[in-house]
């Protein structure tokens, strides 16, 4: 009677380990994370923009898309920027108030708007496109802690984004690139 008991349990042993085996393998027990998908986009000859894009949810559920990008002029100058899209018609970006950036301890820093970068003087910046110079930030963001994006609106509403750390290690590796 022990014998059959033990080669019962044997089995089921056996049985669990090969489940445990096709669900890690198949990745449902252990997602795999996602990857950094950064592009780059020869904009003219000698201009290239490497760029990271990310959909982000803010309090309401609505979304945003956030694209970190990297100019490099055919001279030598580079810039770095986060636009910020909502849907049209959700969300009217306040554009004379500060994009305000927290950590997780605390730490604050504020951006200017600067989507006028992005229009000509014939086309008026469109009010769910936001567009933020990041290059003096860049070293303050530290790729552990997460960030916390404060998106003024008009109405004196705002979009509160959460930013994880990965995202913002991606955003570090788009700058980086030269």
């Amino acid at each position: 009677m022990r014998y059959r008991i033990r080669q019962i349990f044997s089995w089921l042993l056996l049985l669990g380990a090969i489940l445990l085996g096709v669900l890690l393998g198949l990745g449902i027990l252990n997602p795999p994370s996602a990857a950094a998908a950064i592009g780059q986009l020869e904009e003219a000859p000698g201009q290239m923009v490497y760029q990271s894009r990310q959909t982000l949810k803010d309090q309401h559920g609505n979304t945003w898309q956030a694209i970190a990008f990297k100019r490099i002029l055919p001279d030598g100058q580079t810039s770095f920027e986060l636009r910020l899209v909502g849907f049209p018609g959700v969300a009217d970006i306040d554009r004379a108030q500060l994009l305000t950036l927290t950590d997780s301890l605390g730490k604050t820093l504020t951006v200017s708007d600067d989507s006028d970068q992005i229009f000509s003087e014939a086309t008026q910046p469109a009010s769910n496109v936001g567009q933020y110079d990041l290059q003096p930030l860049l070293s303050e963001l530290q790729t552990e802690i997460p960030l916390t994006l404060v998106l003024p609106l008009a109405g004196s509403e705002h979009a509160i984004l959460s930013v994880s750390p990965s995202l913002i290690q991606e955003w570090q590796t788009v700058a980086s690139h030269e």
